[in-house]
């Protein structure tokens, strides 16, 4: 999981989003999918969170500051 892109890792959320929408899953898989979809939030969170404070911005001075 730790491999996976943020596009790669947002697709399978939007799967385990569509799967805990069916009837059909029973209450252990819907538990699991959830654990798994919490997981990989966490890991698109926390690499947002990296990139987000190594954003460069350019000030009114163009000179580049830390976002």
């Amino acid at each position: 999981m730790e491999e996976m892109s943020l596009e790669e890792a947002f697709h399978v959320l939007d799967e385990i989003t569509d799967s805990l929408e069916k009837e059909d899953i029973s209450l252990e898989e819907s538990f699991m999918a959830y654990k798994k979809g919490m997981d990989l939030l966490k890991l698109c969170s926390d690499r947002i969170d990296r990139v987000e404070k190594k954003v460069l911005v350019l000030n009114g001075e163009g000179e580049l500051d830390e976002f």
